[in-house]
């Protein structure tokens, strides 16, 4: 076999149908568009989403404005009182809290917020503090470290 023999399946190429061309080719005078009417226009047709005249569904929605933060940081909040059933003087970060069930997911960015009380001592480590947080982990002996994004 060489180059030269190669040869595309019988029937999977098509010949462009030539419209407008003659009586002959089959397609001549209408060239397929049928007898006067939209279709049969030049530049005729529907638009994209015409619905018969009733108002389309693009414009009977709302607009939606505004746009979308591909850069956003979604945190996940962990509250002070949730923190207390660790052990005394233990380090509390995010894989701690992933084990612990109170994240879902170990990679995910924290937060740690200010509801509840703490009572033990704990070095807290996560992306984000509240004022409220920080100030409750330091007044009970605890210290607080931030993470930095990657």
């Amino acid at each position: 076999m060489q180059l030269n023999d190669l040869r595309p399946n019988q029937g999977s190429k098509k010949k462009r149908k030539r419209v407008g061309r003659g009586i002959s080719a089959g397609q001549g005078k209408t060239a397929g568009r049928g007898t006067k009417g939209q279709g049969a226009r030049s530049g005729g047709g529907k638009g994209q989403y015409f619905e018969g005249g009733q108002l389309p569904l693009v414009r009977r929605l709302p607009f939606k404005r505004g746009f979308t933060n591909i850069n956003k940081i979604y945190y996940k909040p962990v509250n002070v009182g949730s923190l207390e059933d660790f052990a005394a003087n233990s380090e509390v970060d995010p894989e701690a809290l992933y084990t612990a069930g109170l994240l879902k997911k170990p990679t995910d960015p924290v937060v740690i917020l200010g509801d509840g009380e703490v009572s033990i001592a704990l070095s807290v480590k996560a992306h984000r503090f509240s004022a409220a947080a920080r100030s409750k982990i330091e007044a009970a002996g605890g210290s607080v470290s931030v993470i930095e994004l990657q």
